[in-house]
């Protein structure tokens, strides 16, 4: 028997594996982008002339249009497909953060943050919704790949600004030569985007739902993962640096490797998580991940020292890493008649706990302490263990210890 989808028995289609190709390289670039924008918001406040008590207004305004921007993201894809959304979504994202480099006033960053908030949003959806349906296209789980790709962007691209910060570069001339690399490498690119479908499932509508529709109700669990797993993120990414030079008495240069760390890590976990995730089944997965994750925080909580607490980001990043695709994943598969749709409202909830995350370590901290501030994002990450068995596969079986048979992973 052949699937649907294979040239021969133990083969990937050629489009399938060019679109996976492309869709990888598509994360990629996204990592990159991200990390040039977060890793030199000092630069931006001393061009800009933002205050410490305006910057957190501007942080805020990029998550919450982002929200909105996945929202916007569900009703467009009803009428053309997510490969067409991300086409546009991608260049838009990359020229508004050369935006940000090339202003000098105030309104000039705001409306390049504006743009960038709201195509990041398309983008990151688009992303997601062609990840899921080219990994029911596969029969197995691939989704943990282009995570990985997003790593490895994001280490170059906080790499990169390393290097525009040691130079002394400003943001624009720092950040055109990679706006002009990749740029025309996202476009070339995305000629081979490819949405998969499902031989089984094609054309079916979810089982749970009349008519295909996404029962919010359903999806909640996975909504509240997501938002916890970002949770969980953003407490790295915004008070690693300071937690380990303030409470554990760091020296300066070392505070700022636990986010290092962390994000080579996640690329680690990421790159082998789907291996574990045929292996064992994506259940089995996301509870090691959220207990791994649990214990760093733990961990770190608790660290007699720099040391220590480094261990403990390094745990985080094996364990929070696998999370968040699984849980795109699980989308997918609990609404296989309508992925898109319950794959950009989860999406929101990714910007949800990017925007609760890091106030509310710092609210903890001051009023009690930044030990104590870590357990909160501990308990919810532990929270996901309650939600694991809304990750098994049901009628697609793909990704959880099921997968197709004579299915090879040559793509």
């Amino acid at each position: 028997m052949t699937d649907a989808g294979m040239t021969r028995p133990g083969a990937v289609d050629p489009g399938l594996r060019h679109g996976r190709v492309s869709l990888a390289l598509s994360f990629g670039v996204q990592g990159v982008a991200f990390a040039l924008l977060v890793t030199r918001i000092p630069a931006l406040q001393d061009q800009y002339g933002i205050s410490d008590g305006l910057l957190p207004v501007f942080l805020a305004a990029v998550p919450i249009l982002a929200g909105v921007g996945s929202v916007l993201t569900e009703k467009v894809v009803a009428r053309v497909r997510p490969g067409v959304v991300l086409r546009w979504a991608q260049p838009l994202v990359l020229l508004s953060l050369l935006g940000v480099g090339a202003g000098r006033q105030l309104w000039h960053i705001a409306v390049a943050l504006g743009v960038f908030g709201l195509a990041v949003a398309a983008l990151d959806a688009s992303m997601n919704m062609m990840g899921v349906s080219l990994q029911r296209a596969y029969g197995r789980s691939i989704m943990l790949g282009f995570h990985a790709a997003y790593s490895l962007g994001g280490i170059a691209g906080a790499s990169l600004a390393w290097v525009g910060a040691r130079w002394d570069l400003s943001l624009f001339v720092s950040y055109l030569p990679i706006v002009a690399v990749l740029l025309p490498a996202a476009l070339v690119g995305s000629r081979w985007y490819t949405e998969g479908r499902s031989p089984e499932g094609a054309g079916e509508e979810d089982p749970k739902a009349p008519g295909g529709a996404v029962s919010f109700k359903l999806l909640l669990p996975l909504c509240l993962v997501m938002c916890f797993a970002y949770i969980g993120d953003s407490t790295v990414s915004n008070w690693s640096a300071k937690y380990l030079q303030d409470v554990l008495g760091s020296s300066e240069q070392m505070s700022t490797l636990p986010y290092n760390v962390y994000m080579v890590t996640t690329l680690l976990g990421r790159a082998v998580g789907d291996l574990g995730v045929r292996r064992f089944g994506a259940v089995a997965v996301v509870r090691g991940g959220s207990l791994l994750a649990a214990g760093g925080f733990a961990v770190v909580a608790g660290a007699p020292g720099a040391w220590v607490g480094m261990a403990g980001f390094t745990m985080l990043g094996l364990g929070l890493c696998v999370i968040v695709p699984q849980t795109f994943a699980a989308a997918g598969r609990m609404f296989p008649g309508d992925s898109d749709a319950a794959v950009a409202r989860l999406n929101i909830f990714n910007y949800v706990g990017f925007l609760v995350g890091s106030p509310l370590v710092g609210v903890l901290g001051d009023a009690w302490s930044y030990r104590g501030a870590m357990l909160v994002p501990m308990v919810l990450v532990l929270a996901t263990l309650v939600y694991a068995r809304s990750f098994a596969p049901e009628s697609d079986r793909y990704g959880g210890g099921h997968e197709r048979a004579r299915t090879a992973d040559v793509g």
